[in-house]
């Protein structure tokens, strides 16, 4: 078998709109997957500990933080599907259990879909002068990952 590097570009992020029902989110310029976001540690370090540092890993998280130009329909200033359910996500009205929602990601290689129950927090929008406005969001896992065959 060959070993082949993945490609950022080439993940597939997408958010669920209702049960079963997925729409990607375009237009993506940066994804950024952050494994240890959240973790807890317990310092199990004693006098017994010969002066090596011992822990335990107490809790467990992650999050992806999604990046890209914002683009919006040129007469009616609404932005494409994926990216308005997220920004829906995240909107102020969304507390307590309705700030949950779920996104799924993997690369096209992979036979399993990747799929969290998460938070959704916009990120800054804008830019300097020349610059094309940006758009960004923090999406926080809340619970364990589950998965899915690609279908």
């Amino acid at each position: 078998m060959t070993s082949v590097k993945i490609k950022a570009r080439d993940l597939i992020v997408e958010v669920e709109t209702t049960t079963d029902t997925w729409l990607r989110v375009e237009n993506l310029a940066n994804i950024t997957i952050n494994p240890s976001e959240n973790v807890e540690r317990a310092d199990r370090t004693d006098f017994d500990s010969q002066g090596a540092y011992e822990e335990w890993i107490m809790q467990r998280g992650a999050s992806m933080t999604l990046s890209g130009q914002d683009e919006n329909d040129s007469s009616t200033g609404a932005a494409k599907p994926g990216r308005a359910q997220v920004e829906t996500n995240a909107g102020e009205d969304k507390l307590g259990e309705d700030s949950i929602a779920r996104y799924r990601f993997r690369h096209p290689r992979h036979t399993s879909w990747k799929i969290w129950e998460a938070t959704t927090v916009l990120g800054e929008k804008g830019g300097d002068t020349n610059a094309i406005s940006s758009w960004a969001a923090t999406i926080t896992k809340s619970g364990l990952t589950t998965t899915e065959a690609v279908e």
